[in-house]
């Protein structure tokens, strides 16, 4: 008979979401310093050192639309080898991306490494996409260059899918009149510079010419979730999905914030209807899924849902994934998974609160699962 461990503190942790939408794309400055990339010395960077044998240190590329404008979110970017997904990034507002080396360690606290994180030359030979509802996109590969080369991999193109049940781009946008998509272009430039107020002031204007404009009511619940007023947000994101059923990007926010109310059924109801507009998701709509599943009790969609976020996001993007997974495991006595995957949580997770929380779980488990005989 299987021991039983409460696992009420395991569970209060997994339904806090995070900023996603706001996502920072990494770049060699922050992968640990100067002293990362050094060659020579104590400082001297083994894995960089072979990476010159075979490849460049990075690669970096660009997202461009066939027609019209880039999408105002940050766009997934996805590296994929033999038709599974090895590093995920997002482009950045001008639509520039980069493939870099995972951060250094913490010097304070010890960290395995990853096993599942990839060096940029292990990416060579491999298929570079982006990922925009509504959209499809051209493909690029990594072709095998030295460190001495262009580390650019080339420009990828998107175009309009009219086949596409839903978008990332709203229907209401193209009809909108010119006086409202002049506020709209006016709160994206102050969106870009962070001057939330203002961009808030041009985009309740563009509402005030055109009440059905879903990708204002979109970005105005961005802006009161950037600016902490979430009840706010979330009614202007449901004005958008009521503009415009179809325009996917409220769907995410909705469930988010939802999860924060514990309103579970408002969580698996947005992420089903993200879902049935897009039946591939996106890693975050697949954790909220599993989110919402869980805590209304379907633990086996719940448990199905967080895995097919996980195997989407091997750069652990979405970074409560796998915490829920062990969550789910440990629910129905397999402890032994669960603590499987609460140390693979160490081997990524920067240092903080977060992996003091992982560590006490670990040790939770660690009494109730014997160790492995020598």
């Amino acid at each position: 008979m299987k021991s039983k461990l409460p696992i009420a503190a395991i569970l209060g942790i997994l339904c806090v979401p995070w900023a996603g939408m706001r996502a920072q794309t990494p770049s060699i400055a922050n992968s640990g310093g100067a002293e990362a990339v050094s060659d020579v010395g104590k400082d001297a960077n083994m894995e960089m050192l072979m990476n010159k044998q075979t490849g460049s240190l990075q690669f970096f590329g660009k997202v461009a639309m066939a027609a019209g404008t880039l999408p105002w979110d940050p766009i997934p970017v996805v590296v994929t080898c033999g038709g599974t997904a090895r590093y995920n990034t997002v482009a950045d507002a001008k639509g520039s991306f980069y493939i870099v080396p995972s951060a250094r360690n913490s010097e304070v606290i010890s960290q395995k490494k990853d096993p599942t994180h990839v060096a940029p030359s292990q990416l060579v030979g491999c298929s570079v996409t982006a990922v925009v509802d509504g959209f499809t996109s051209t493909r690029l590969t990594i072709a095998n260059r030295t460190i001495e080369d262009d580390p650019s991999i080339g420009t990828i193109m998107l175009s309009r899918d009219e086949r596409a049940a839903g978008s990332s781009v709203s229907s209401t946008t193209a009809s909108a009149p010119a006086d409202a998509l002049k506020e709209f272009e006016k709160a994206h430039i102050d969106d870009l510079e962070k001057h939330f107020d203002s961009a808030r002031h041009h985009l309740q204007k563009a509402l005030s010419i055109d009440p059905k404009f879903a990708e204002a009511w979109y970005h105005l619940g961005q802006v009161d979730q950037q600016e902490n007023s979430p009840q706010e947000a979330l009614n202007a994101y449901r004005k958008a999905v009521a503009a415009d059923p179809n325009y996917i990007p409220p769907y995410e926010p909705i469930a988010e914030l939802s999860a924060l109310q514990k309103s579970w059924q408002a969580v698996a109801d947005a992420t089903n209807q993200a879902l049935k507009l897009n039946p591939a998701g996106s890693p975050q709509i697949w954790y909220f899924n599993a989110v919402g599943n869980l805590n209304l009790g379907n633990r086996k969609q719940a448990e199905t849902s967080a895995e097919t976020s996980l195997s989407m996001d091997p750069s652990h993007r979405a970074p409560n994934t796998e915490q829920l997974l062990a969550v789910i495991l440990a629910g129905r006595g397999e402890y032994a998974g669960a603590l499987e995957h609460l140390r693979h949580c160490l081997t990524y997770m920067p240092p903080g609160p977060s992996v003091d929380v992982v560590k006490l779980q670990i040790a939770q488990l660690e009494k109730v699962v014997p160790p492995p005989a020598n």
